[in-house]
This record gives structure tokens, C-alpha cells and sequence, in this order.
């Protein structure tokens, strides 16, 4: 059984690079094979890239999250793009609206976005998006820019009924540990009723963790629980779950299988 963690910061589990790289081992050894390692600013994705660049199973996408648009970094769209012809670099993100924390103004998040959504497009790589109470703006920026290789939903938030408008996009909804939790009725009815060919899984760790581990720092080794609980969900094999998550992330991503 293979699988695939579209979704984790690294870099905020350990700060020090062998432990990055233990966990990275550590995942391996619990059949996540592939992880795409994601930094919410650049400086710390140029770190996070050197620690990890030997690490065969590690990809990488570049961004800058709206966390950062009070301060993106300097020639900060010129650093995304040194770091999108680096190997193994797969995606422009993670990026995108964050009204709940209310990081900056609306109309700097909506420009950070738009911008790196360009970026993307002229790269032709897909995008990672964040989205967080901000699901309007979201969805009506991306029916204009969404770029032509496409993107993911990651840590998918919304209800079935956005699904559905998200779903006639070239877009993927990728779903993390809160989808273990008894009470995400929410994110139960989309996981159950969504396309299985554009469904994703990530570990968003050291956040998210999963309903079994709650309580703990979460990691990409505990992703497996919720790969389980999906097949479940579904009424299928766990490993015919795994399967399409690792091959519909290959396909989005553009990695060889």
C-alpha cells in the first residue's frame, strides 16, 4: 500500500534538519511514500528545500501563504520562481484568503493571491490553495484564475454544496485529519458523495492530527488514519483507497507513479 501526504510543514515540526529528515524516514516506513513539503514563507522554503533535497521521497511547492502578505519578503516574486525550477519543486502554494485571521486587509490577501495564481499559470504548475472563511472570494478568483494545470482545495473546510461549484473547476479537495472527528458531519457528506478521481489526502501536520492521535503533534505517519477512515467512509479496501489518492495526487502534481 502506498500513499500520498499532499500536504505538510515540515519545517514546523522540527527545526533541525536531521529530524526533518527522521520524519520523513519514519513516514516511509508507515507507507507514505510520497510527501509534498509545504513552507508558508520563502525564506524558510529555501531551509526546508536544502534540509530535505536528498530525500527521494520528498516534492516541494513554493509560495507564499496569506499569512505573509504583510510582509511576502523582497523581489518576493522573482524568489518564487528561482524556487519553481528547482528539482522536485511541483507547485506554486500554498497560497490563497484567510478572513479568519484576518491577516493584512482583504484587498492585499485577494492581490498576494491573484498574483502567485499568474505565477502559476505562466509556470504551468497547479496551486495549493488556503482557504478559510473566505469561500466567495475564493471560489469567484478562481473561475477567472485559476491556472491550466489546476490545483487543490487542501484542508478542505467548505460544505458539499461548494464542493459541487469547486468540482466544475479544474480543482481537487484534499482532506486532512479533522475529517476523522465524530462531529464533521459537514466534511462527511462531501467526502462520501465527491468524485473519487479528484479526492486527495494530506496530513497538514503538525496540524490537523488525526481523531486516534488527538493530543498529540501531528506528523505524516499518522496520516494512514485518515486514509482509513475515508475507505471506510466509502465502503471500499483501505488499500483501493490509498491506490487512488497516490495516483490522483501523481496525476495533479505530474509525478511519475
Amino acid at each position: 500500500m502506498r500513499m500520498f501526504d499532499t500536504h505538510a510543514h515540515v519545517g514546523l515540526i522540527h527545526d533541525d534538519p536531521i529530524e526533518q529528515l527522521i520524519v520523513v524516514q519514519e513516514a516511509r516506513q508507515d507507507n507514505i511514500d510520497g510527501i509534498l513539503s509545504i513552507c508558508n514563507n520563502l525564506r524558510d522554503f529555501f531551509v526546508v528545500y536544502e534540509n530535505l533535497k536528498t530525500a527521494p521521497n520528498v516534492y516541494f511547492a513554493v509560495g507564499v501563504s496569506p499569512s505573509e502578505v504583510t510582509n511576502p519578503g523582497r523581489d518576493w516574486e522573482e524568489q518564487i520562481e528561482q524556487g519553481a525550477a528547482m528539482p522536485r519543486v511541483v507547485a506554486i502554494g500554498e497560497t490563497g484568503l484567510d478572513y479568519f485571521r484576518k491577516f493584512g486587509d482583504k484587498n492585499s490577501q485577494i492581490e498576494l493571491f491573484i498574483r502567485q495564481l499568474e505565477i502559476a499559470d505562466r509556470l504551468r504548475l497547479p496551486v495549493i490553495i488556503h482557504n478559510r472563511e473566505a469561500g466567495g472570494d475564493t471560489l469567484e478568483i478562481l473561475r477567472e484564475k485559476l491556472p491550466s494545470k489546476g490545483g487543490v482545495l487542501h484542508c478542505y473546510s467548505e460544505d458539499w454544496a461548494f464542493a459541487q461549484q469547486a468540482l466544475e473547476l479544474n480543482l481537487y479537495i484534499s482532506f486532512a485529519g479533522n475529517v476523522t472527528y465524530r462531529n464533521a458531519r459537514t466534511l462527511h457528506e462531501t467526502a462520501l458523495n465527491m468524485p473519487l478521481d479528484r479526492m486527495l489526502v494530506e496530513s497538514e501536520s503538525p496540524f490537523m492530527v488525526p481523531a486516534q492521535h488527538r493530543g498529540k503533534r501531528n506528523k505524516p505517519s499518522y496520516m494512514g488514519e485518515t486514509v482509513r477512515f475515508l475507505a471506510e467512509l466509502r465502503e471500499m479496501p483501505e488499500d483501493e483507497m490509498a491506490d487512488i489518492l497516490f495516483q490522483n495526487a501523481c496525476r495533479l502534481f505530474n509525478i511519475e507513479p
